[in-house]
């Protein structure tokens, strides 16, 4: 079965390179019209390069098909706004908005060391700019009753440090559910569903196995991450999920988190209680001194292991 995606009106930020050029290829090569929209900035967001998305739209068009490159920043609310308008504009709606675009701080330094003009920086690309171009699209999906947003989160988002990447990556996902559910309880055909990649991007760390190894043993990742993370494959095993998620037939998924990698489309749970201490009336802090240690232990998340 070949599932067309002719004539969808798509925006695709960061999708001058990486995965988001994957999946631009790919949304062309089925037919959609596609907005290829991509800063050129370096991967901590600094500076600006018109030439990553020129060579998509040059790719896309060689190939048979239809695209038009925008260059405004995410992080930009106006940006935004030009980017989801050059959609509209020029191909008369939008459809479709995946939102690709991210960046990784300056430096790994601890916490302690963090400077907030690196925190402000990767969460105004990762979070914010989430927040603008699903902002300025919703708009539009809500007059035409009908919309797909895919937002890209990180295996970060389950807390792999105290850093901006990871604090911007769990908003992401925190981010989508609410924008899924408010959609829904509203009664709109707009969904918002969540990726978890692991493939390579420029951000991957080289030689970055011993760090990967390190959270493992700290049970801050489990095994498969971990694994994965060693040996990121490349970014085409990605764009299948995003793909299906954009179509008419994925319309009953809605604020879902999918983690793809190697030969792998996973659907996460959510984040929920999984032991508890109840009784009638007010808990004293002896009471539960005396029952954690042996309901909860020493709070280690096994689900990590």
């Amino acid at each position: 079965m070949s599932i067309s995606l002719k004539d969808k009106c798509v925006v695709i930020t960061g999708s001058g390179r990486g995965q988001g050029r994957e999946i631009a290829l790919e949304m062309a090569a089925r037919g959609a019209k596609v907005v290829v929209n991509d800063l050129g900035g370096e991967k901590d967001g600094s500076g600006a390069d018109h030439s990553p998305a020129d060579q998509v739209v040059a790719e896309i068009k060689k190939a048979g098909g239809t695209a038009l490159a925008n260059y405004d920043s995410v992080a930009d609310f106006e940006g935004a706004r030009r980017t989801i308008e050059t959609c509209v504009k020029n191909f008369g709606r939008i459809d479709v908005l995946i939102n690709c675009a991210g960046i990784g701080g300056r430096s790994f330094k601890p916490f302690w060391e963090t400077e907030k003009e690196d925190w402000d920086r990767v969460m105004a690309v990762n979070i914010t700019g989430t927040f603008n171009m699903c902002r300025h699209a919703a708009g539009y999906m809500v007059k035409q009753n009908s919309g797909r947003i895919i937002n890209f989160s990180s295996p970060a988002w389950m807390g792999h440090g105290p850093n901006a990447y990871v604090a911007s990556k769990g908003a992401v996902v925190s981010f989508t559910s609410g924008l899924a559910l408010s959609m829904a309880v509203d009664g709109y055909n707009i969904t918002a569903n969540a990726i978890i990649p692991i493939a390579e991007t420029r951000m991957s760390p080289k030689g970055g196995k011993a760090g990967w190894e390190k959270m493992f043993k700290a049970g801050q990742i489990n095994r498969q991450i971990m694994e994965e993370s060693c040996d990121p494959p490349p970014p085409e095993h990605v764009p299948a999920i995003v793909l299906y998620l954009a179509t008419d037939d994925a319309a009953n998924l809605n604020g879902q988190i999918f983690g793809a990698s190697r030969g792998r489309v996973a659907l996460y749970s959510w984040p929920g209680e999984f032991k508890g201490l109840y009784k009638d009336g007010v808990w004293t802090m002896e009471e539960l001194a005396r029952r954690i240690p042996s309901v909860f232990g020493n709070g280690y998340r096994s689900d990590r292991g």
